[in-house]
């Protein structure tokens, strides 16, 4: 399976009249996201922000950060199973608008984490600090169940998400990335004087506010699951943890997991990267 990563940088947003993507600038029309926000019922407000590197701008609480893809090329789309419909991801092309990101914001349920400063000590301490940031701002109607809200938060940045990825279809990239992996089969006969490797990716599955989704199924009721690295990159397992600190496990981590593209970088070096397998941790 290959998959091309196509990167288009962003290097600053602002709000405007047209969303777009021009001279690495992402330009984003306020009231049409607050529009799809509000296409949600369980939202009776709306609002977005900016956040960008350097400024006097702390976020809390954070639920989840998502960066904004588009498939160009290939089977399916991003998030499948969530937003697409079910269908192997991880082949073809896809752009992403890097250095930006979507962020879901609010106070649901449990003590309140997800802290980002954009800049002073705290920023040293989140690689999101480093991001051009659209804040979603979003708040319940009343009597809200926390499950539902949390949900509705949810595809509410991967709604965005995609809008902002959109921007990128026709764009060129400044920059391509090309991963491919054999089938299993294949893996396990190539460099025979390496060691092989697979990444066993334990996924958070505890409950509420601590779930993780692979094409659309809560990954409690999986079983350990041979999978594609490039379908991470895809948008097949994305993020529903969001209390304390030690469980947020966002989209972003899974969409650039490092120890995926580490492997990458030393497979056929130091290593034979044989693939990935998921499992919850029930």
């Amino acid at each position: 399976m290959k998959l091309e990563l196509g990167y288009i940088f962003i290097k600053d947003i602002q709000f405007s009249d047209v969303s777009k993507v021009e001279n690495a600038t992402l330009y984003v029309n306020k009231e049409e996201v607050k529009a799809l926000i509000l296409e949600d019922q369980n939202f009776k407000k709306a609002d977005v922000e900016l956040a960008k590197p350097g400024e006097s701008v702390r976020i809390m609480p954070v639920k989840d950060v998502i960066e904004p893809r588009v498939k160009v090329e290939g089977p399916g789309g991003i998030f499948p199973g969530m937003i697409n419909k079910v269908e192997t991801v991880g082949s073809g092309k896809t752009n992403v608008l890097k250095g930006a990101a979507v962020l879901t914001t609010g106070k649901i349920v449990g003590f309140q984490e997800g802290i980002i400063d954009m800049s002073g000590p705290g920023a040293d301490y989140t690689p999101f600090s480093k991001l051009y940031n659209l804040v979603l701002v979003c708040e319940p109607v009343e009597g809200l169940k926390q499950h539902e809200h949390e949900k509705a938060l949810r595809f509410a940045g991967y709604k965005v998400a995609l809008y902002l990825g959109e921007l990128a279809r026709n764009l060129t990239a400044d920059e391509v990335e090309v991963f491919e992996t054999p089938t299993l089969t294949e893996g396990l006969k190539m460099y025979p004087d390496l060691p092989r490797v697979a990444y066993v990716e334990m996924l958070q599955s505890q409950g509420l506010m601590h779930d993780t989704y692979v094409y659309g199924v809560d990954a409690k009721q999986i079983l350990p699951t041979m999978i594609y690295p490039t379908e991470v990159m895809d948008g097949a397992i994305v993020s529903g943890n969001c209390v304390s600190a030690c469980d947020k496990n966002t989209t972003y981590h899974h969409l650039n997991n490092p120890v995926i593209h580490e492997l990458f970088a030393e497979h056929g070096k130091t290593l034979n990267f044989v693939g990935v397998i998921i499992t919850n941790e029930n």
